[in-house]
């Protein structure tokens, strides 16, 4: 299928999506809280858009139909329940096209210039013949539900290329949700042909363990003139990198940068790598300049060689599905729980009782679980 010449992948695809264009937004299709899925309402004319079936999902997505590709990632986003079937049987269909891309995980302090280095290096890659999505795990607003961080006006080379996606992935407060999402659009983005997926975290909180478990290849960004360097970076965020790169590596603090590189090699060696038979190392580069791009773009082929020949890269993607599974199964449980009706209707006033000190949690935990289980076993 001939594609059409595309509008930047920053413009929202989505038909009745609240968007602007300043920072404080940053909002791609589909989002919660601001979702407009298949029978949502056009902004500009007042029309209902025609419902996708599911051979136009899929036969839309492997293809690269980009308008078609954003209403399946809004599909998929979307946590009305009825949803989640059609989701779940796109996905199933299109699972044979998946699982041919690098996944790279990105992250790292705030300042150390994450969606500046993730433009520069995306842009190379595209200019070398690859197809990159980008998808950014920011964090949401508690007011809007919308992104917070605007990543995508700050990527305005890499959002301008043809062969380059870029969706924001807000946690709407729950990282368990940006898990599944951003693990189901990685799917989705693989079945329409990019080979490279960059996943973005926030940098803060637990998002960066929780990007970790779905990538690859996991990269920390760092930065000089920060005070001690290897004291302002959790010791437990590094154990979970492969490589350690220092941005701004450019002009007067080169030199300094240099000198990080070092303290972190000198500090790598008393750390076990994440990754069996591959060694953390860090970089320098610049992306700004340009300097230092290619060469860690070669450090993740070469760990993406190496593990695939000694059968690691296959292994770290089979546990990473078995502990997704895992973690589905305990979020539906806990949904299944909250929903019940019977649950509901004393759950008020239990938590009243714990609240007033007049029952204790473990007694009231058992209390709501009992209630539960005889629930579904009345229901069997």
């Amino acid at each position: 299928m001939k594609k059409q010449k595309q509008k930047p992948d920053w413009v929202p695809d989505e038909a009745g999506e609240a968007f602007t264009t300043s920072v404080m937004s940053g909002v791609d299709g589909g989002h919660d809280g601001m979702v407009s899925n298949d029978n949502s309402v056009g902004a500009s004319n007042g029309t209902k858009r025609k419902n996708l079936t599911l051979t136009e999902y899929v036969q839309g997505i492997c293809d690269n139909d980009r308008p078609v590709l954003a209403r399946a990632i809004t599909l998929i986003e979307s946590n009305a329940r009825h949803h989640l079937e059609l989701a779940q049987s796109v996905l199933k269909e299109i699972l044979g096209d998946t699982g041919n891309a690098i996944r790279v995980g990105i992250t790292g302090v705030p300042g150390a210039g994450k969606s500046t280095f993730i433009d520069a290096l995306g842009t190379r890659l595209c200019q070398k013949g690859h197809r990159v999505a980008v998808l950014a795990v920011d964090p949401s607003s508690s007011l809007s539900r919308g992104s917070i961080m605007g990543d995508k006006t700050r990527m305005e080379g890499l959002s301008q290329l043809e062969n380059c996606f870029i969706r924001p992935s807000p946690s709407g407060g729950a990282l368990g949700g940006v898990a599944r999402k951003t693990r189901e659009t990685m799917l989705v983005c693989e079945a329409a042909g990019f080979d490279v997926i960059l996943v973005e975290t926030v940098g803060v909180g637990q998002s960066e363990s929780m990007v970790s478990t779905m990538v690859d290849f996991f990269l920390l960004l760092t930065l000089t003139g920060a005070g001690d360097e290897l004291q302002n970076i959790k010791k437990g965020v590094i154990e979970l990198a492969d490589a350690i790169l220092i941005n701004k590596a450019d002009g007067d603090n080169k030199l300094a940068a240099q000198q990080v590189k070092t303290e972190f090699n000198q500090a790598l060696h008393y750390l076990s790598s994440v990754t069996d038979g591959w060694e953390t190392s860090a970089y320098t580069c610049s992306a700004l300049t340009g300097e230092g791009i290619d060469e860690i773009w070669e450090v993740v082929e070469s760990f993406k060689g190496q593990t695939e020949a000694s059968g690691v890269f296959q292994k770290r993607r089979q546990q990473q599905s078995l502990e997704w599974l895992n973690e589905m199964v305990i979020e539906q449980i806990t949904s299944s729980f909250f929903e019940d009706p019977q649950i509901q209707l004393i759950r008020e006033n239990i938590e009243h009782q714990v609240s007033e000190g007049t029952l204790p949690v473990t007694a009231a935990a058992d209390l709501l679980l009992q209630k539960f289980y005889k629930t579904k076993d009345n229901i069997g």
